[in-house]
């Protein structure tokens, strides 16, 4: 057995597993041990090398051993949002940073190891039923040591005016460390809420973070979701997002990647009943080294569903992206609409992007469009700016503000969008002067 595999395999017979799901997580295990890390000679991982994650022995956590001062959390807090808030600090819960008090009637948030005890029923209903151990070995990881994350629970007929926001902070620490939070959001019918999950390092950690989140949405159902990701620049990142949708569900997904080094995001979206819909918008900007690889996959299952999907990418240095956005059209599915955009911003010349829409139909009644576009900034536009007394360096980072805000400009949540727009400011050259040009 291969040393990258033993390094968790020895990690999980530190772990407590005497709990109901223990025979799930030692399977997972099990699938991982006979599957290893993923390869790039695999068609869904060809652009995408995970040798990096491979070769470095992270530890799972099991207790937090660093010290957050108030301070940390509030820097990276949102201004001013009453929120109810879940705080994981280098994977492991702090009750102490959390706000959980006095939820509304109708809603459950707990820390998922509290959600094993307390909600067995419901965990067993959901938990590890939407986001498949067999297609990625990096969910069966996450699988095996489901410990820490969030369950969020929304009964029928509830509307929850306070957005949730699960905050995983990262700080270096005494090893390198890897956590795997598992975040489970189940939501009754008529019921409706704002979920963020905001993963954030510090200074230049060097860790591995194994994300996965599963979301079942019953009739009528409403989720906006928020997904930020500002690791540290020498971190890794797999985020896996699944989703189930019933009867005239909608759900909003918005993936923003700004930060590590080496970064996966997946997001699968299963519209199994009449109505559903799905938004999909993703803002990636990367820089240097930077890796950065979305891959998009929805289902339509039954008839009259919904896809819309916009993604957006700024690379500069020596980055490289990967766009890989499939559309699945089952049979008997009629009268769908599904329309896919990729669109890439190229700063650099030794930038690169991969991007790959795909569409397979079994159905004849549809609207289906797809495109994806590859560019550097409109020379019109910069002599436009420059006839303006606007220096070169200035116009370029205008121009580059403006195409990522054409995406951001589409999130009606204030507080995330006015976050964005000044952290996506802070990447450009001149970025005092763009905020006096922006109002920011």
């Amino acid at each position: 057995m291969s040393q990258d595999i033993q390094n968790y395999i020895s990690d999980f017979d530190q772990l407590k597993n005497d709990d109901w799901f223990a025979k799930n997580r030692q399977s997972a295990l099990n699938l991982f041990k006979d599957t290893g890390f993923p390869s790039s000679r695999l068609e869904n991982w060809k652009y995408t090398d995970v040798r990096p994650i491979k070769k470095k022995s992270f530890s799972n956590v099991t207790e937090a051993d660093v010290s957050v001062i108030a301070d940390e959390i509030n820097a990276i807090r949102f201004d001013g949002l009453d929120c109810i808030e879940v705080v994981f600090i280098n994977g492991v819960f702090s009750k102490e940073h959390s706000s959980l008090e006095e939820l509304d009637n109708g809603l459950v948030v707990e820390n998922m190891l509290d959600a094993l005890a307390n909600d067995k029923d419901l965990l067993a209903k959901h938990l590890t039923k939407y986001a498949d151990d067999k297609i990625s070995p990096f969910t069966a990881l996450n699988t095996a040591f489901i410990q820490n994350g969030t369950f969020i629970n929304v009964s029928a007929n509830t509307v929850i005016e306070k957005p949730i926001n699960i905050l995983y902070l990262s700080k270096e620490s005494n090893s390198a460390l890897a956590t795997h939070p598992r975040n489970l959001i189940v939501m009754g019918e008529n019921s409706e809420a704002t979920v963020i999950e905001s993963y954030i390092g510090l200074d230049d950690a060097n860790y591995f973070t194994n994300a996965v989140t599963e979301v079942s949405l019953s009739t009528n159902a409403i989720l906006k979701h928020y997904k930020i990701q500002q690791e540290s620049l020498n971190a890794y990142h797999i985020g896996n997002l699944n989703v189930m949708q019933g009867k005239d569900s909608k759900l909003e997904s918005h993936s923003i990647s700004l930060g590590g080094a080496l970064v996966r995001n997946d997001i699968h979206g299963q519209l199994a009943a009449e109505g559903a819909e799905i938004i999909m918008n993703g803002l990636y900007m990367t820089g240097d080294k930077q890796h950065v690889d979305n891959h998009t996959r929805v289902d339509h299952l039954k008839p009259r569903t919904l896809s819309t999907e916009n993604y957006r990418g700024v690379l500069n240095g020596k980055s490289r992206a990967v766009f890989n956005g499939k559309v699945i059209v089952h049979k008997d599915a009629q009268k769908i609409e599904a329309h896919q955009n990729n669109a890439n911003l190229l700063l650099s010349d030794d930038a690169e992007i991969d991007t790959k829409p795909e569409l397979e139909i079994y159905a004849d009644d549809v609207k289906c469009t797809h495109g994806a576009t590859v560019g550097q900034l409109d020379q019109n536009m910069l002599f436009y700016l420059r006839s303006r007394a606007i220096d070169e360096e200035t116009a370029r980072s205008l121009l580059t503000y403006a195409f990522a805000d054409a995406l951001i400009s589409n999130i009606s949540f204030a507080p995330i969008r006015n976050r964005l727009e000044r952290l996506v400011i802070g990447q450009l050259p001149d970025a005092a002067l763009i905020r006096e040009f922006t109002n920011e």
